[in-house]
């Protein structure tokens, strides 16, 4: 086992007993918003708090970039193994009693995510994976689908609604891959779209604007899946806020970027 694994999972398995601790208990009305269609609520704070009591007891000089922490903080300097924790994603759902929200946790080094484990308490269902060590789902290899071409494919999506300014582009997007794809789904929690990508639920996901903690453990899980994974540009995904493209192999990648990146 990778030395960083058990505490990943042990630290998400901590955020997730919070979930389930406040599920039922808190809604809209107790969170506060912290942007358009953007909640927090205590059972983000207390899942963070809980997944950050294990990974800082356990490896006190790593550092963190966690979604619920000071936005005035330092950035991370890059010189120890990095944390990104995304203690609920998918808040919105949550606080709706919608069961698609997870909890989302990497170690990144060097840029490159080595571990990552997404966590949905609401079906049991833990994903995880290490960097050469292949990706699992509650203990059982997983694998990317082989679709035979975009007709064919099942693609997740995600709205920007933390990025309004982006919906008209986005509109036309969601327009062309709709029509030359066998579906598009969204769920509302982008750590479980890639996550179903790398268990072959899905053939293809994109979305326009993410954090870092939505997607560094779901990138590792597809990679180490057999899928591929990019900015919608085709450029290398790293720590900064962006875009994301993945799909089951190259072909189908190659298919959704000329869709999304058309006229």
């Amino acid at each position: 086992m990778h030395p960083f694994l058990a505490t990943a999972l042990d630290a998400a398995e901590a955020a997730a007993a919070v979930h389930r601790r406040w599920s039922g208990r808190v809604g809209v009305r107790e969170a506060t918003l912290k942007g358009v269609s953007d909640f927090v609520s205590r059972a983000d704070v207390e899942a963070q708090q809980a997944a950050l009591a294990v990974i800082r007891t356990r490896h006190p000089h790593h550092e963190v970039l966690a979604e619920e922490d000071d936005p005035d903080q330092p950035p991370p300097s890059g010189h120890a193994p990095l944390w990104v924790v995304d203690p609920i994603d998918g808040t919105t759902n949550y606080l709706h009693g919608h069961p698609m929200y997870a909890v989302s946790i990497a170690v990144v080094v060097d840029g490159r995510p080595e571990v990552g484990v997404v966590t949905c308490p609401p079906t049991s269902e833990r994903w995880w994976a290490t960097r050469g060590g292949g990706a699992f789902k509650n203990g059982k290899p997983i694998h990317v689908s082989d679709p035979p071409d975009l007709r064919t494919a099942l693609v997740g999506t995600g709205f920007p609604f933390k990025a309004i300014h982006l919906l008209e582009e986005y509109l036309g997007q969601l327009g062309r891959v709709l029509r030359n794809s066998a579906g598009v789904r969204r769920g509302g929690a982008a750590a479980l779209d890639l996550a179903f990508l790398a268990s072959g639920q899905f053939d293809a996901f994109w979305e326009l604007d993410l954090k870092p903690w939505d997607v560094m453990a779901g990138i590792l899980l597809i990679e180490e899946a057999g899928g591929v994974v990019t900015r919608v540009d085709g450029s290398p995904i790293d720590l900064e806020p962006g875009s994301i493209l993945g799909a089951a192999n190259p072909e189908i990648q190659r298919a959704v970027a000329k869709l999304v990146n058309g006229p």
